[in-house]
């Protein structure tokens, strides 16, 4: 969940290199002197924000624990897979990790990563929703602390749905996918289209937001698992097609753009509505127009408003020789108010419902914060995501196969053959 910066190699990686001898003594710590200590802390946080906030915790942990000291080590956001990798394999991983769920899955299976469970406090446990301690959960073991997540939600220009006599959907009244469309067609008038959605890459929203219908697109987990394309998962890209080419309302033009490119014609009134990350929130607070008066909707509901969970996490390296001490600092990095921090710094949804209630209140839910504080609970494990084939099965199968069927040139049909015989084929080479 690196926005979209997701890592390629998640899940795939049974590197045959990578030998789990690599795991005894460690040498990831600094080591001690005079009954000092100090962990190693790897962040790829990348937003300058989120940055500052993360050193100032640091800062904060050093000032009142001077004999376990952390030492704050920057991260490249792209290539935190690959480095873990060597680290692993050279005995040199930092105690502590920043990663995200759908990444640690590959290094938990290849004994790097420390069993967490007896490390988290019981207000922490408590306040997550267990959707997202399931995302982090590997065989009744935690292997990570959830910290940020993102969801996919409709954005919309306020006084087009005012002028459209459109009611704005309440987090306790969201909008159903029927609603969602007929707000979307309804607002398609006078040059302008009801939506734009930028699906240059459209598996991660198409499949997180597919979960609203409960679903699976994969059965079992591994290289054993089985992919299929029934009626629920069938249900929101027949939709998305619907709204291109039956309905009219979804801007053709959008569809090839990546998400953010669809944000100038949304401020110049081109769309009434798009859909994006939840973190694009961001950009609009900083980027609309004087007096455009935009909202972020509720998360829009099937049989469910469920999305996909794959939160950022802080991991405990099995090669650390101080793991109680860095499961410490991780239960302080995490606790209500510095989830708060760092949540309002990368504009992601915290893990924890008490760290969502402070955000609230501290930016007096605006620029969305009042809808984002609500949607934890709503975020849980998705089948696909522990299974082997996904990452390469995404990169190339599955998005030249949506980019096909947003563009009119396959069916319904033969989107599910292209996707079913690619989960195949993948498979059996993973």
């Amino acid at each position: 969940m690196r926005r979209s910066r997701l890592i390629v190699g998640v899940i795939a990686a049974s590197v045959a290199s990578l030998a789990l001898a690599a795991c005894g003594s460690g040498s990831g710590s600094s080591g001690s002197s005079g009954g000092k200590i100090t962990l190693q802390f790897s962040s790829y946080a990348w937003q300058d924000p989120t940055i500052a906030a993360t050193k100032q915790i640091v800062a904060s942990w050093n000032a009142a624990h001077p004999n376990i000291q952390v030492k704050y080590i920057q991260a490249d956001p792209d290539s935190v897979h690959d480095k873990l990798v060597t680290e692993f394999s050279a005995n040199k991983a930092p105690d502590i990790i920043h990663d995200e769920a759908a990444d640690i899955a590959g290094f938990v299976n290849q004994g790097y990563l420390a069993d967490m469970s007896g490390m988290i406090p019981a207000s922490l446990k408590s306040s997550v929703p267990q959707g997202v301690w399931n995302s982090v959960t590997f065989n009744n073991k935690i292997y990570g602390a959830p910290t940020l997540l993102q969801s996919y939600v409709v954005f919309a220009n306020k006084t087009l749905l005012d002028k459209a006599n459109i009611p704005v959907p309440t987090a306790d009244n969201p909008w159903t996918w029927d609603q969602f469309q007929a707000a979307s067609k309804k607002l398609t008038t006078g040059g302008t289209y009801g939506l734009g959605w930028g699906l240059q890459q459209p598996v991660s929203a198409v499949l997180s937001m597919s979960l609203n219908y409960n679903a699976q697109f994969v059965n079992g987990s591994g290289a054993s698992s089985t992919f299929q394309f029934g009626a629920n998962e069938q249900q929101v890209p027949q939709r998305i097609h619907d709204m291109i080419f039956t309905d009219k309302s979804l801007a053709p033009a959008t569809v090839g753009m990546g998400g953010g490119d669809v944000l100038p014609g949304f401020f110049g009134g081109k769309y009434a509505m798009i859909v994006g990350g939840n973190y694009e929130a961001q950009q609009m607070s900083e980027q609309a127009p004087k007096g455009f008066d935009w909202v972020m909707l509720p998360l829009v509901k099937g049989l469910t408003a469920n999305q996909t969970a794959d939160p950022q996490t802080v991991s405990v390296a099995a090669q650390s020789k101080y793991p109680k001490q860095a499961g410490e600092f991780i239960a302080y990095y995490d606790n209500a108010e510095n989830l708060a921090k760092l949540a309002q710094g990368d504009w992601l949804i915290p893990a924890s419902t008490d760290s969502a209630k402070i955000v609230a209140t501290a930016t007096q839910g605006d620029n969305g914060w009042s809808t984002m504080a609500t949607m934890g609970p709503s975020l849980v494990l998705a089948p696909y995501s522990t299974a082997t084939p996904y990452a390469q099965w995404k990169t190339q199968i599955a998005t030249p196969a949506f980019q096909q069927y947003f563009g009119g040139k396959l069916t319904t049909a033969q989107l599910g053959q292209k996707l079913t015989q690619g989960w195949t084929t993948v498979a059996a080479h993973s």
